[in-house]
């Protein structure tokens, strides 16, 4: 229960304090709610020229705002208003820091009114900021239960942020890019070379493709060209490629999937591996802690259990070339129990045991699993669930491709996330992007293909030197960067 003070109750000296840490979060929707956009208060901005992103500075009305939580929950609480405030801001505060906020009652002025004191403080104790204000007492005692307000949602995809650190450690992945004659997907291959995630090389027709860089505003500078005709030769070029040790990747270009895949999976001269060839989504959504991926969204129609085994296991390397050291695999179906009625949650069960007897290797795998149950703890302990996996599920291995496309689109245009995709189980990573990703998604892919190609190479996975911290790809934030709350 939450109760306030009205005059009556208040004595001069009374006092009540509240602690916060600054976080990234704070300072972006403060800049939505106030439109202050000064980049010296938005994350990853280089503030002080020497071309590292620095820990961003608090507005100082975000620090005094936290004075205005003191005054309406706690002291004198609900129904106060403010009259007046005066501050000093005396210290600069950054992402990370703790803060202590204390107001004293200074005196007990009429008309209801009370002058109080502000400090804030930081953990060391040294005085980030003080003032004085007048507030009007509530008129009457208000008892609330204590109740939260709707949550807001920060549209920032820091995983991928962090993924695209991590590669830029690494050397570029020399990849030929297939087909790269419109604007996307020219672009994709040239910020992912200027990102240093890729050596691009080109496979297309010369004159089309340097058209399309004069119209986008760059250079074909430092980008090998590979001349083709067509698009099926451009992708038998690629493969080719590949056979000759010149390619460690392949990136799709602007033509259709299969086209791209028929020779990379032909028996004769393809790139077959071991597995069956497999898509997987990585999704960067906004409010979960880790990325998560969707499997088999984009290949296999209709897999059968056979494929599913594939399916987990190239998704369980993926998660463990970006760092996940032991994923979570949920199998989904339409219900957590088996039921011979619903194949899926038999091909589920089955998948289970097979990981628990060593014959899917590298993760823990659980199902069948309901997609609530799988992602939220809460419903998984609603539901009796008792598993590692429940809740916790870092991979999501689909029915069929139908279900796994739907869900991909649906956290995409509705849950506001961003999906990279990477073709596993062939030779080498092949990087599968779609006309409606943006740069962001683009180079998330290329970073992913370079992540799984030193996995595969290593059987470690590449760190970045500041993970607290990812680095941003861009400089001052222009207005259209400051992520949204939705």
């Amino acid at each position: 229960m939450v109760a306030n003070k009205t005059y009556d109750e208040i004595n001069v000296g009374d006092s009540a304090s509240i602690t916060r840490v600054c976080t990234a979060n704070d300072l972006y929707i403060f800049a939505n709610a106030s439109g202050n956009l000064n980049p010296l208060n938005l994350p990853d901005f280089d503030h002080n020229g020497d071309g590292r992103k620095n820990k961003a500075l608090a507005p100082a009305m975000w620090v005094g705002a936290l004075v205005s939580a003191v005054l309406g929950n706690v002291l004198p609480g609900p129904g106060t208003i403010y009259r007046s405030q005066s501050f000093r801001f005396l210290e600069r505060v950054h992402v990370g820091e703790t803060l202590t906020v204390t107001v004293t009652i200074l005196a007990k002025e009429p008309d209801n009114l009370l002058r109080v004191g502000a400090r804030v403080e930081d953990a060391g104790g040294r005085l980030v900021a003080d003032g004085e204000g007048m507030v009007e007492a509530p008129a009457r005692k208000i008892i609330l239960d204590d109740h939260e307000v709707p949550q807001i949602l920060v549209e920032r995809h820091q995983h991928f942020n962090q993924l695209i650190a991590r590669a830029q450690t690494l050397e570029p992945l020399a990849t030929a890019v297939v087909w790269p004659d419109e604007a996307s997907s020219l672009n994709g291959a040239i910020l992912a070379a200027q990102a240093g995630l890729m050596q691009p090389i080109l496979i297309g027709q010369r004159g089309a493709m340097e058209a399309v860089a004069e119209k986008i505003g760059q250079s074909l500078d430092g980008c090998q060209i590979v001349e083709a005709d067509s698009e099926v030769e451009a992708a038998k070029t690629a493969v080719s490629l590949v056979h000759a040790g010149r390619a460690a990747a392949i990136m799709k270009g602007h033509l259709h999937t299969d086209t791209l895949l028929k020779p990379i999976i032909a028996r004769d001269h393809g790139l077959r591996d071991t597995r069956r060839i497999t898509h997987a989504f990585i999704m960067d959504v906004p409010g979960r802690p880790a990325p998560l991926i969707i499997s088999d969204a984009a290949i296999n129609i209709a897999p059968n259990l056979s494929t599913k085994v594939d399916i987990t296991q190239n998704a369980i390397d993926m998660a463990r070339s970006m760092g996940v050291e032991t994923p979570k695999v949920g199998v989904l179906s339409a219900v957590e129990t088996v039921n011979p009625s619903i194949p899926s949650t038999l091909d589920a069960a089955i998948l289970s045991k097979m990981a628990e007897r060593g014959q899917i290797r590298g993760g823990i795998v659980d199902g069948p699993l309901a997609m609530d149950n799988a992602v939220d703890v809460n419903a998984a302990r609603t539901k009796g669930i008792t598993s590692l996996v429940a809740g916790h599920a870092d991979v999501l291995i689909m029915p069929n491709m139908e279900a796994g496309n739907m869900l991909a689109k649906e956290l995409t245009f509705i849950a506001h996330a961003q999906a990279a995709g990477v073709v596993l189980g062939a030779r080498v990573p092949v990087i599968l992007t779609s006309r409606a990703d943006d740069d962001r998604s683009r180079l998330a892919s290329c970073a992913l293909a370079l992540l799984f190609a030193h996995w595969q190479k290593t059987g470690v996975a590449a760190v970045s030197p500041a993970e607290e911290e990812p680095e941003a790809l861009t400089g001052a934030p222009r207005r259209f960067d400051t992520p949204e709350t939705v």
